[in-house]
């Protein structure tokens, strides 16, 4: 795909954007990187990991000669991205900002100011493929590094811009990436991978979010209706979760760990029980929002596929219907953990992502019954 316009390539300052630029230099494309600032705190003038970024972006830009554009996105996205990620907090719910921030960023934002730039197309560190659907249309694949196959986080995207983007580290594995940055004297080959937020960083999460919502104290119970202590706030919490729970001893069995079961949002209570399999972490199904889909015409319903409901979880085997309220029910093979609202059900045929939805709720049984019904040890 080389071509005489450039491809704009963003650069974060670590390893993997600045092998992905190499790459493509090596392939033969005309390269110019672009570095974008998306996140500026004014409250916290001493937390700001875009500098330290910008300056690994020079120096990678500079060792490979290209030439590095800047631009500041940090209004996109606050209106695209972060007021999305509070909503969703305030209303109890556990969202995934690093897949809004790549519809609404880095393939909705950043494509629009390299085509500016004159680009052909955008490429990226991520780890996932681009190839034909059957209808002929760019299909958003997994990489070959099923440990860091990022496709969950990009089946979010507009399949238009899938057909302008390059993922030259699509066929790579993390290691080989690493020992190319280090044989090419890139100077950030052994920089830490970027953990965290989606361009905010590692943060006191418990801090950072009580600095936009006001938390509201409640009490934390068993499937029992024993109160075993007191929450922080619900938004602090998510399914599954063991750590932080601040529970003493006297209450259940002595050493067996205590977990997030449920959130009652209406009544402001965290359940809690005892056990990693507890019965109220584990559901058949489940119901989301309406789906964006990665192919040309939605596939037809009931549809057969694989599914993740978390990143880096091993796909399993569901059965995908139409909701009445336009959303979808998914139906699994076997029942699964955890299921959180406000992360997302993506679907893949093979290697191929069909598309995904956000999770609404988990459902207690096939006939659609919400888990959001357990109350006090007893399932409606």
């Amino acid at each position: 795909m080389a071509s005489q316009s450039p491809v704009i390539a963003g650069i974060s300052g670590g390893v993997d954007s600045a092998v992905a630029a190499l790459e493509l230099i090596e392939r033969g494309h005309p390269v110019e990187a672009l570095f974008m600032k998306n996140w500026d705190d004014p409250d916290d003038p001493g937390h700001c990991p875009a500098d330290h970024d910008l300056e690994a972006a020079r120096a990678v830009c500079d060792h490979l000669g290209i030439r590095l554009h800047q631009v500041d996105f940090t209004a996109e996205y606050w209106h695209r991205v972060f007021e999305h990620f509070l909503s969703e907090y305030a209303a109890g719910r556990t969202p995934n900002p690093d897949i809004l921030c790549n519809r609404e960023i880095k393939f909705r934002a950043f494509l629009e100011h390299a085509l500016d730039l004159g680009a052909d197309a955008i490429a990226t560190g991520h780890y996932a493929r681009v190839g034909s659907g059957p209808d002929g249309g760019p299909a958003l694949l997994r990489g070959r590094d099923r440990n860091k196959d990022q496709s969950y986080f990009l089946h979010g995207i507009d399949p238009a811009a899938l057909g302008r983007t390059l993922f030259p580290l699509g066929e790579m594995h993390k290691p080989d990436v690493r020992e190319r940055a280090r044989r090419a004297g890139l100077p950030n080959h052994d920089r830490a991978d970027s953990t965290g937020i989606c361009f905010i960083g590692e943060r006191d999460f418990r801090e950072f979010l009580s600095t936009y919502l006001p938390a509201q104290h409640g009490p934390i119970r068993t499937p029992t209706g024993e109160t075993v202590g007191e929450h922080h706030g619900l938004m602090y919490y998510t399914l599954g979760q063991r750590q932080g729970l601040g529970i003493g001893g006297g209450f259940g069995e002595p050493g067996k760990g205590w977990y997030v079961l449920r959130k009652d949002i209406a009544n402001n209570v965290l359940y809690v029980g005892q056990g990693h399999d507890h019965p109220w972490l584990h559901a058949p199904a489940l119901r989301t929002e309406p789906p964006h889909w990665m192919t040309g015409e939605p596939p037809a319903l009931p549809l057969a596929c694989e599914a993740q409901i978390r990143y880096r979880q091993r796909p399993v085997r569901c059965t995908v219907f139409a909701a009445a309220d336009g959303g979808l029910v998914a139906r699994f093979a076997q029942e699964q953990r955890a299921i959180t609202p406000g992360q997302s059900l993506v679907l893949y045929d093979g290697e191929r992502c069909l598309g995904g939805a956000v999770i609404a709720e988990a459902l207690a049984r096939e006939d659609a019954t919400p888990v959001s019904t357990r109350v006090a040890g007893i399932e409606a």
